[in-house]
């Protein structure tokens, strides 16, 4: 056994540039993978955290009026009242150059998991000890031991980064909060209405982790797409190598049976051997996935809270469960890559070994029924979608359609080859075709690679140039006022406003309150009758008058993600709460919001919610924007309380940028995954390919021209990979617009074609494959006669 192994390695020695195709290939694979799913374990930890940390998350608060600070006399007159609340001030504090978060509890009725533990246990009780404790997560525990009048700082390592804890006296020391706090935490069932005991606070719903981890399930489940796309196209490297390699083997393979070893401990051996370098290139693959997922991460973590609010850390942990599993995949991928070819010998005859050309001989029935199996697939995805919308179905149709079709390729790429071979003239001509349609059977897994990568170029950035164009002109339309203030409390926004009335075109409050809409969380807000609505904020659909019959107080509009889901359209009621319902005059866009929300009149809305209606925002009209801008710094607004609408713009399109900045790297990833599948076919091919060119060039033809031929063939067959691809990735577009999109969000994006990028996308793949090709094109071209001679010597 020894000597068979030491054999078979020997191949590897002999044949360095497939072992580097073989463990670039599975490395790559497992490396985009593995990043992509240390990413998203990352991020659900962060989700953890959320839902966890200091138990506040999954609480109910209590806030005063337009969402400000709630005095401690009120605090005190609920807990008299039998009303389970503990307060809480939050805040960010100075030290040096580092800010930090400061949250300050009352440790004697906050909640026992509300209490941080420390190094040393659970040290929350220890916050009124008398001293001036705090409690710090690690990396800002040297900063907080510099603030002033702190007697002890403690590790606390269930903290997450940046926050620090302190008893609330403390914290109101620090932040110079006086007699207030930032918000009651509601521990226990509510005795009764919140109103009757406090009149004008505001009871808001909890947000946890588990909410941000379901509302960013999309998101995911996306870059666990992409991930598994370039695994499949990096596995297509290793199964075209290792299919090489075995059919090498098959005359060694012969010797060692005519020698005695049996055939299950060769077959064996083989993939004993296989799994060694997969273990080997699947830990290459992890190491190279953790540094390419701390490259993107930063990306990724503006992306889920410029999205979803989501707060993910932009630094990298190791967890053993992606890095397990990206091993396991490497292991599942490679043995799956090997089956056909360990197959293939297990089934061969002991005086059949020496048929160099046997893997690339595909016949018809095989073409046939490889497509078959591919337009199963693509109908077992139609299938999907009929039964359900749902983000299950739509990446099962995803799958079904992406995976159909590069079955399906090989078939057609037969077709039109054999269609250009009939309309052929001369011997040259026929020659070029018959042999670019045997190749293209060798480059099968390498053009089925391309394939998926260019849909997925032109799928994703059809999405992206779509969303891009539409979220641009909504921008316009919805951010119609030229400056936008915010006063602090609700008699500085009375004031505020009475100031502009006669300073600005209009003054358009900016005002909600929280409700329930279709049975779940969402948002109704209250719009004043100025014609900026009306001329500005785009409807999809709506009845006649309906701004009118908005601001008589007879109808309501509703946001196309509470449409959706409830099934709602024009004229149904929609219910805004108890006993309150109002026909429905209109949808209207709403991107960027995951919840449902409906828009009153809002004289109506605060005479239906009074005590309820939040915000202190409002939108100017003004077409002197900056002399407004310096009256309002006279008036005493600082300039943090007075944005412009082309700041918004600029901070909502830089938003927008880097949250697919993510899919767009990995995107431009798969397609240099696909060329180097396109390279290591060509290299693979290339020795194998002498005894068809070697004829060729003793009839005449020269190496030169022999290798202008294998340039011109390769590009050829890329274009034609790409023409084929182009439907494909509309229909993945489509998919994720139609499908996807709306299933995770609640909305639909109209669909736009950007041919320009398609210009684009074909250069680089015809650069890809010209690049591929170069080198065993150079190496045909430099070839030593002698070497071509030698062909018809050998044993065929």
């Amino acid at each position: 056994m020894r000597a068979a192994l030491l054999t078979l390695l020997s191949h590897w020695r002999r044949h360095p540039g497939q072992l580097a195709a073989l463990l670039l290939g599975l490395v790559m694979a497992t490396a985009l993978f593995c990043a992509v799913q240390a990413i998203n374990a990352e991020a659900r930890a962060s989700y953890a955290s959320a839902s966890a940390r200091l138990g506040a998350g999954a609480l109910p608060s209590i806030s005063g009026p337009g969402g400000g600070p709630v005095p401690v006399e009120t605090y005190a007159a609920l807990r008299r009242a039998g009303w389970p609340v503990t307060p809480v001030i939050e805040g960010v504090v100075q030290a040096g150059e580092d800010s930090i978060r400061l949250l300050g509890i009352e440790p004697l009725t906050a909640p026992g998991d509300m209490l941080p533990a420390g190094e040393t246990g659970n040290d929350g009780l220890g916050l009124i000890s008398g001293a001036s404790l705090v409690l710090s997560a690690p990396d800002v525990a040297d900063a907080a031991r510099s603030l002033n009048g702190i007697d002890e700082v403690r590790e606390a390592s269930s903290l997450p980064p940046g926050e620090i804890v302190a008893d609330i006296s403390v914290a109101a020391r620090l932040l110079g909060a006086g007699t207030s706090v930032s918000r009651l935490l509601l521990t226990g069932p509510a005795p009764g209405p919140l109103g009757e005991a406090a009149p004008g606070l505001i009871l808001s719903r909890p947000t946890t982790g588990d909410d941000l981890a379901r509302l960013t399930d999309s998101f995911h489940l996306n870059l666990t797409a992409f991930g598994l796309l370039a695994f499949a196209v990096g596995l297509f490297i290793v199964h075209g190598t290792l299919s090489l390699a075995f059919e090498q083997r098959r005359a060694m393979l012969r010797t060692l049976r005519a020698l005695g070893l049996p055939l299950r401990t060769a077959l064996a051996l083989m993939l004993g051997e296989t799994l060694a370098l997969a273990l080997v290139a699947g830990a290459a693959g992890v190491a190279a996935g953790y540094l390419v997922a701390g490259v993107l991460l930063p990306d990724v973590a503006a992306t889920l809270g410029g999205l979803y609010g989501a707060e993910v850390p932009g630094t990298l942990a190791f967890r053993p469960g992606w890095a397990l599993g990206g091993l396991a995949l490497a292991g599942f991928g490679t043995s799956l890559a090997a089956a056909s070819g360990l197959a293939g010998l297990a089934r061969m005859p002991l005086l059949q070994g020496a048929v160099p050309r046997a893997w690339v001989r595909g016949g018809t029935g095989a073409l046939a029924m490889q497509a078959a199996a591919g337009g199963l697939l693509m109908l077992a995805g139609f299938a999907a979608v009929q039964w359900g919308q749902s983000l299950t179905s739509g990446f099962i149709f995803l799958g079904g359609l992406l995976l159909g079709a590069a079955l399906i390729l090989p078939a057609a790429l037969a077709l039109i080859l054999a269609g250009a071979r009939r309309l052929a003239r001369g011997p040259v001509s026929e020659w070029f075709w018959a042999d670019t349609g045997l190749q293209a059977r060798g480059l099968s897994l390498a053009m089925m690679a391309l394939l998926l990568a260019v849909a997925a170029n032109v799928g994703v950035s059809t999405m992206v140039g779509s969303f891009r164009q539409t979220f641009t002109g909504w921008l316009d339309q919805r951010l119609a006022a030229e400056l936008y203030v915010a006063a602090e409390t609700e008699a500085e926004a009375t004031r505020l406003a009475a100031w502009l009335e006669g300073r600005a075109d209009a003054v358009l409050p900016i005002r909600s309150a929280e409700a329930e809409l279709g049975g779940a969380p969402g948002a109704i807000s209250g719009v004043v009758d100025d014609p900026t609505y009306r001329e500005n904020w785009p409807l999809l659909a709506e009845s006649p008058g309906a701004w009118d019959r908005l601001a008589a107080g007879e109808a309501a509009l509703v946001n196309e993600q509470l449409a959706r889901r409830t099934g709602l359209s024009v004229g149904d009621p929609v219910a805004l709460g108890p006993d309150w319902s109002l026909p429905i005059a209109g949808i209207y866009s709403d991107y960027g919001n995951p919840s449902g929300e409906a828009m009153v009149s809002l004289p109506l809305l605060e005479a239906r919610r009074a005590g309820a209606v939040t915000g202190l925002r409002f939108g100017v009209r003004t077409p002197e924007a900056e002399a407004l801008v310096a009256e309002l710094r006279e008036f005493g607004l600082p300039p943090s309380r007075i944005t412009r609408q082309e700041e918004i713009k600029a901070a909502s399109l830089r938003i927008f940028e880097r949250t697919f900045a993510v899919t767009g790297a990995l995107g431009v990833l798969t397609l240099g995954v696909a060329g180097f599948a396109i390279l290591t076919g060509l290299l693979t091919l290339a020795t194998m390919r002498l005894p068809q060119l070697a004829p060729v060039w003793a009839l005449g033809l020269g190496r030169r021209r022999l290798a202008i031929l294998e340039l011109v063939r390769a590009a050829l067959l890329a274009g034609i990979t790409f023409v084929l691809a182009l439907p494909l990735g509309l229909a993945l577009a489509w998919a994720l617009l139609a499908l996807v999109n709306v299933a995770a969000f609640g909305w639909r994006l109209p669909m736009d074609i950007f041919p320009g990028q398609w210009l684009w996308l074909l250069v680089s793949t015809l650069a890809a494959a010209l690049i591929a090709a170069a080198i065993p094109a150079r190496k045909l071209w430099t070839a030593p006669p002698a070497r071509l001679l030698a062909t018809f010597s050998a044993e065929r």
